[in-house]
């Protein structure tokens, strides 16, 4: 065989269509974190989603999502609207030419934003049809390191619980075999923080691991004092003590305490995360791989991470981040959350601290009629199967 008809043999398929839909997953009970009890957000009560299928010509079809929250829903499924249409034809294995293609196409909207939370959704699309094209989930297409993955649980522990709901939110959790929880801190009354952390560590000591999220609320001197008269409980990380890129002041924080510092899931380019390790500022990366403009800018931030030798604790979308998470060398963690759970037919499985890689090709998941329910608007580029 020539080299001319290697190449032919590896692009004979092409992209023939594209369906996007904006889908409005409401939360059961509506959760408050620490922007909330500062005034700067409202409860968080349902998560806004931009999914993206893509369908080739050879039959293949690829999902793919991204997620906003409380705002830009309708400017994500505009904009993929107006991007979707540079994909019709190409070839979907140049996953890497065709993300560059829509990085420069929405380039003037600057690096990050919309533009790469809409980028990301076309871009797991492409990577869940590349490893269906291959027979193997997602992570063992990357190359998984691991079958299951160390996962702790956040959605139990926000600040609108009452100490009683959050000890039985933890209980819950373990019982179904969770391995870690993480509690909402950084409020205004600091005492109040100090009650909560005790009565969760009554319940986690000796069990399972233990998290303190302060969602960006401190100041150097509040972020240092408060991680001080913690450090000392055996968490096994503190996030986002301090506003998300003061790479600098994250650095100085971690280098005076033994806790490791988790932050990163507010960044949204590949430099800033370069930005974040190079200070030192933590001990876990929580790249979040639909802010950052999905999986192939991910991918460069592992291995960045991998570099510096720091853990990896992607934030939310478990459903994606099992996958990258099973595929790190180093330390990881995963977040649990069931929110977008009745979008898909599968579940994924939780036992002995860990979620499991799934069975299936790709992601291992397929849209449910309740995601069909939940869709706000839908629009087709190209040929697409009938639902």
């Amino acid at each position: 065989m020539t080299r001319a008809e290697r190449i032919s043999v590896t692009t004979t398929d092409r992209i023939a269509g594209l369906r996007l839909s904006h889908v409005v997953q409401p939360i059961a009970k509506p959760v408050s974190d620490a922007k909330v009890a500062t005034g700067r957000q409202s409860p968080l009560a349902a998560v806004d989603l931009l999914v993206v299928e893509i369908a080739s010509e050879q039959g293949l079809t690829g999902m793919g999502f991204s997620y906003t929250l409380r705002a830009g829903g309708t400017a994500l499924a505009a904009l993929a609207r107006e991007i979707g249409p540079l994909l019709i034809g190409e070839d979907p294995n140049r996953i890497s030419w065709l993300w560059d293609r829509l990085a420069w196409r929405t380039n003037s909207l600057g690096e990050g934003g919309a533009a790469a939370q809409c980028i990301a959704a076309f871009d797991s699309a492409l990577w869940d049809l590349k490893a269906k094209r291959a027979g193997m989930p997602l992570a063992h297409f990357l190359g998984a390191y691991r079958e299951a993955v160390p996962v702790y649980n956040t959605s139990g522990q926000y600040l609108q619980a009452t100490i009683p709901e959050m000890r039985e939110g933890a209980e819950a959790a373990i019982a179904r075999g969770i391995g870690g929880i993480k509690m909402k801190v950084g409020q205004p009354d600091r005492a109040e923080d100090m009650r909560r952390i005790e009565a969760l560590c009554e319940v986690t000591a000796g069990r399972v691991a233990l998290m303190v999220d302060a969602n960006q609320q401190w100041s150097r001197p509040q972020a240092l004092s408060f991680s001080r008269e913690i450090d000392g409980l055996g968490l096994a990380f503190i996030e986002e003590p301090l506003a998300a890129r003061d790479h600098e002041g994250h650095g100085a924080l971690a280098a005076q305490l033994a806790t490791p510092v988790a932050t990163g899931e507010m960044l949204t380019s590949v430099a800033e995360h370069r930005a974040l390790i190079r200070a030192g500022g933590c001990g876990f990366t929580q790249v979040d791989a639909p802010r950052i403009g999905g999986i192939t800018p991910f991918l460069k931030v592992m291995a960045l991470a991998e570099e510096a030798r720091i853990g990896l604790a992607p934030h939310f979308v478990m459903e994606q981040h099992i996958h990258l998470a099973a595929a790190y060398p180093g330390e990881v963690w995963v977040e649990h959350f069931d929110w977008l759970e009745p979008l898909f037919d599968e579940r994924l499985a939780i036992g002995d601290g860990c979620i499991h890689i799934p069975d299936g090709p790709g992601f291992g998941l397929t849209l449910s009629g309740e995601a069909r329910a939940a869709t706000r608007d839908t629009h087709v580029i190209g040929s697409m199967p009938a639902l």
